[in-house]
């Protein structure tokens, strides 16, 4: 559905380190580096992490929540922790969420620049 998303950075470094992390416990290694920010490509759609093409200061979309797939709970577990250990917060930590389409099991955190993404993975028990 989507060729890609593009998320805003004012620390292309530190931005680079954290999404390098969380989308490698994903199983998306490849991080191409641009002049303005980070590439992660995959056969269905790519992830961008860079800063805004007007020249302005990155600030936070309110109420957008970018949400990856993940294979399994285990998965889920490994890419909070290692968002959290390369400058992400949490924001739920790893658990089932009942109010989500078939209770799914994830986990949400914030980037460096406080943008909000999660990862999920169907509920195991379900």
């Amino acid at each position: 559905m989507f060729t890609h998303t593009f998320l805003g950075t004012n620390d292309v470094e530190k931005s680079r380190a954290f999404y390098a992390a969380v989308m490698a416990a994903l199983g998306h290694e490849t991080a191409v580096p641009l002049p303005h920010g980070t590439a992660f490509p995959s056969a269905s759609g790519s992830l961008i992490v860079a800063t805004p093409a007007n020249g302005e200061v990155h600030t936070v979309s309110n109420g957008y929540t970018l949400g990856f797939k993940a294979a399994n709970a285990g998965v889920v577990d490994a890419w909070h922790a290692a968002g959290v250990a390369n400058g992400g917060t949490c924001e739920g930590a790893p658990g089932v969420r009942e109010n989500s389409p078939g209770q799914q099991y994830g986990a949400y955190l914030r980037d460096p620049d406080g943008n909000k993404i999660c990862a999920f993975a169907p509920n195991p028990g379900v």
